[in-house]
């Protein structure tokens, strides 16, 4: 090992690089006392799922919390994987209220895609980093069971197919993973009673899972910067204009005027609030390591959602956005 001489002298303090990596370090201190013990559920999706240097940030992040004391699950959909397999089997995709319409045809591939392709490949990522992630479907043991899920569109009802609306969420299998130190990496598919099988939106099941499992927080990825208080398109805003902190009801009042895409993102975060979970944030995928950004820096990134009447002094807040991003779940 070669030494690496200071060129100010052997006197000189240390360099500033190794004194700005310290102070990130502490930093984070009072986040890791917060979270350690406490279980993180991430919502993976958009083009952190597409790019290979964002999915590889992704899973160290993952492996990151799961070393630090944290005990992250990750659910995930598959909207762009599911659409491009569905593409060259020539069953064209179409999307109603941000959410996937789902013919039986259709929901063999999701099935497939989901849990066979896009899990297996997550599972793979975080498990080159250490020994930890284990793979399982909404259907293992009865870990989602849903029930079909109509929507409404402009004033008339749309039949969605194969569209789920969880009921129940049995955390068992998830916990058990859990206390065994593993990450659990979930696929957004639901059995019904009726015994069908169907797609479940990645956002909702999120939030479900992360009320059902009492997460100390619900992380939602997504192609944006957080929610814009006025979206103008694509390009048209800077992360001063992301609103940073809303609280349920606040979210409540901005939801009708949501973007298709945006909205089941920003209902699972109002549910999962209203459900228990004290933060809820949606986060920009695209910027690496965003997990830990928001998670262990004092100023936070994207847009957070709390209870009502929650005091957030002390809190990371970041950012928030109204506009058009493709629902990019399993129901994407």
């Amino acid at each position: 090992m070669t030494a690496t001489v200071n060129p100010e002298g052997p006197n000189a303090g240390p360099p500033a690089a190794a004194l700005a990596k310290a102070e990130t370090l502490i930093e984070a201190l009072p986040w890791l006392s917060r979270f350690h013990g406490q279980t993180v559920v991430i919502k993976y999706g958009g083009h952190a799922m597409t790019d290979d240097d964002l999915r590889a940030a992704f899973a160290q992040d993952v492996v990151f919390l799961r070393h630090a004391g944290i005990r992250p699950v990750v659910v995930h959909g598959g909207g762009p994987q599911i659409s491009a397999h569905l593409d060259r089997l020539g069953v064209p995709s179409t999307f109603r209220a941000g959410l996937r319409v789902t013919s039986p045809e259709a929901m063999d591939v999701v099935r497939m895609v989901l849990t066979g392709q896009v899990n297996r490949d997550l599972v793979g990522l975080i498990n080159r980093n250490g020994p930890f992630a284990i793979g399982m479907s909404g259907e293992d043991a009865n870990l989602f069971t849903a029930s079909r899920r109509g929507a409404v569109v402009d004033g008339e009802p749309v039949d969605l197919g194969l569209v789920g609306e969880i009921d129940t969420v049995d955390p068992g299998a998830v916990l058990a993973l859990l206390r065994d130190g593993r990450v659990p990496v979930v696929s957004s598919v639901a059995r019904g009673e009726d015994g069908a099988v169907y797609n479940v939106n990645a956002d909702t099941a999120a939030a479900a899972l992360a009320v059902a499992l009492d997460a100390a927080k619900l992380v939602v990825l997504t192609d944006v910067q957080g929610l814009y208080a006025d979206w103008q398109g694509v390009g048209q805003h800077s992360a001063a204009d992301v609103i940073s902190l809303l609280s349920a009801a606040d979210l409540e009042d901005l939801l009708p005027g949501l973007s298709a895409g945006m909205i089941p993102k920003m209902e699972a975060c109002l549910r999962a609030v209203r459900g228990g979970v004290p933060q809820a944030h949606v986060l920009d995928g695209r910027l690496p390591h965003s997990v830990l950004l928001e998670i262990f820096t004092d100023s936070g990134i994207g847009t957070m959602v709390v209870p009502d009447g929650t005091s957030t002094g002390g809190a990371s807040t970041g950012g928030t956005s109204t506009d058009g991003t493709s629902a990019d779940g399993g129901q994407a």
